[in-house]
C-alpha cells in the first residue's frame, strides 16, 4: 500500500487547451490493461525534455533527444508500457523510429515532431505491431480531459495513478497546470525509472522552456530515490501551449515567470514526492533535510548517503533507532574534511547527537517513537556553512525484494 497516497482526484486535473490525451489497450505486455498514450499538442506550443543520466539509456530517450534539438516543433508524444526498449541495440531505435513514423502519417506530421517515450522490461523488443495497430483506436480517444486515464496509462509496478493539477492566475488569466508521473522503483535521481509529463496552457517563450524544465526537474524529480538505480528511461517533459491571454513570460525571474514556476514547482514536487510514496514495498515516507554545508551539493551528498544505505532504510522499516548508522553514513558520504564532532542529528522534534556523540537527553524510545510513524523527517547539522538541501525517500521491505525477484513473472 502506499504511504498517505491516495486516488487523484479528476476534479483537480485541469484541461490544458491546446493538449488532448488518448489512450488505448494495445496488448503490449499484457492483456486488457490501458498501456499505450498519445498526447496531441497544437501548433506553436513550447516544449523541452530532461531525461535519465545513465549512459545506457533506452532507444527512445536517444530519439527524443534528437528530434528535441532538431528544433522543427513537438506536436505529438507516443507512450507505452510494459517494454522499455533499452538494451535492445540498433534494432530497438530502429523500432521506436517505426512507431513515430506510423503516428506521424496518421497525424500528417513529420516524424521529427513526434517524442517517443517507453517503460517496462529492459532486453525485450518493442512489439512495434501491436503499437501501430492501435494508434487509431488511442488517437480516436484524444481530449482534453482524460488526464486521469493517461496516469492510469503508464502505470508498471505502481499502485496508484499518480496526477496532480493547480490553478495560477497570471496577467490577469487563469492559468491551468496539470501533471502525471509514474514510478515506484529503480528510481534514483539523475533521474529515475519514471516518466513525467506536465502541461500548461501559459505562454512561455520557447528561449526559456528548458531552463523552466531544468528547474522543475532539480527541484522535484531530482530530490527522490527508492533504491538508488537510476534507470535507462527516465524522462521528464513539460509543455506550454501558450493559450493564455497573457504576456509571453521571457525570463524565469520575472514576477509572471517566479509565480509560473512555483505554481508548476507544486505540482512536479507532488509528483515526485507521489512516486517515493508508492515506492515499491514502502511503508514510511522520509524526509532527508541537511543544513550547515559549505554547498548545497555536499549536502546532498549526505543526504543521498543516508536515503541510500540499505542499514538506514531497513531499520526504518523494522522501527528500529538504530540510528548509528545514520551517523556512519554521514561519514562515508564523501566529505573529506569533515568535523565530527560538529555534527547534529534529529528526528523530528527528537534531538539523538549532539556534537557527533549521542546527546545525553535522548532516550531510545523517544526515537522508536518517530520511527513507528508512516512519515518521518530526518535533519543532520553538519556544521560547516549556510547550505541547505532535502531529499525524499522510503523505506526497504520484504515486499521490495518479492516485486523486484517476481518482475518479469
Amino acid at each position: 500500500m502506499p504511504v498517505n497516497l491516495n486516488a487523484p482526484d479528476p476534479i483537480q486535473l485541469f484541461p490544458v487547451e491546446g493538449v488532448r490525451i488518448g489512450v488505448t489497450e494495445a496488448g503490449i505486455r499484457k492483456a486488457s490493461r490501458k498501456d499505450l498514450t498519445v498526447v496531441l499538442i497544437d501548433e506553436g506550443a513550447s516544449v523541452a525534455g530532461v531525461f535519465t543520466q545513465n549512459r545506457f539509456c533506452a532507444a527512445p530517450v536517444q530519439i527524443c533527444r534528437t528530434h528535441l534539438s532538431a528544433g522543427h516543433g513537438v506536436r505529438a508524444m507516443l507512450i507505452n508500457t510494459g517494454n522499455a526498449n533499452a538494451g535492445t541495440g540498433e534494432d530497438g531505435l530502429l523500432r521506436a523510429r517505426s512507431t513515430c513514423n506510423a503516428l506521424a502519417r496518421l497525424l500528417n506530421l513529420p516524424p521529427t515532431s513526434i517524442l517517443p517515450f517507453s517503460t517496462g522490461v529492459i532486453m525485450e523488443s518493442l512489439p512495434v505491431d501491436r503499437i501501430e495497430a492501435g494508434l487509431a483506436a488511442a488517437v480516436a480517444d484524444a481530449k482534453a480531459d482524460n488526464w486521469l486515464r493517461a496516469a492510469e496509462g503508464i502505470m508498471t509496478t505502481d499502485t496508484v495513478a499518480k496526477a496532480f493539477g493547480v490553478q495560477v492566475v497570471i496577467g490577469g488569466a487563469t492559468i491551468n497546470i496539470t501533471g502525471i508521473s509514474k514510478g515506484a522503483g529503480m528510481i534514483r535521481p539523475n533521474m529515475a525509472t519514471m516518466l513525467g509529463f506536465m502541461a500548461t496552457d501559459a505562454c512561455v517563450a520557447p528561449s526559456v522552456i528548458q531552463q523552466l524544465a531544468r528547474e522543475l526537474a532539480d527541484g522535484s524529480f531530482n530530490r527522490v530515490t527508492v533504491d538508488g538505480d537510476t534507470s535507462t528511461n527516465d524522462s521528464f517533459v513539460v509543455i506550454a501551449s501558450n493559450k493564455a491571454a497573457h504576456a509571453p513570460i521571457t525570463s524565469l525571474e520575472s514576477a509572471d515567470g517566479q509565480m509560473l514556476k512555483s505554481a508548476m514547482l507544486q505540482v512536479a514536487k507532488r509528483l515526485a514526492q507521489a512516486i517515493v510514496r508508492d515506492g515499491e514495498g514502502a511503508t514510511k515516507f522520509i524526509t532527508i533535510q541537511v543544513e550547515g554545508g559549505k554547498t548545497p551539493e555536499e549536502c546532498r551528498l549526505v543526504a543521498y548517503a543516508i536515503a541510500h544505505s540499505p542499514l538506514v532504510k531497513t531499520a526504518f522499516f523494522a522501527s528500529d533507532p538504530n540510528l548509528g548508522r545514520i551517523l556512519a553514513a554521514v561519514g562515508y558520504a564523501g566529505i573529506n574534511d569533515l568535523d565530527q564532532s560538529k555534527i547534529e542529528l534529529y528526528l523530528d522534534d527528537v534531538h539523538v547527537a549532539h556534537h557527533g556523540g549521542r546527546n545525553p537527553a535522548y532516550r531510545e524510545e523517544d526515537g522508536q517513537r518517530v520511527m513507528k510513524q508512516t512519515e518521518i523527517a530526518i535533519r543532520v547539522g553538519l556544521g560547516r556553512g549556510a547550505a541547505t538541501d532535502t531529499v525524499w525517500t522510503c523505506d526497504f521491505s520484504h515486499e521490495y525484494v518479492t516485486i523486484n525477484a517476481d518482475y518479469r513473472s
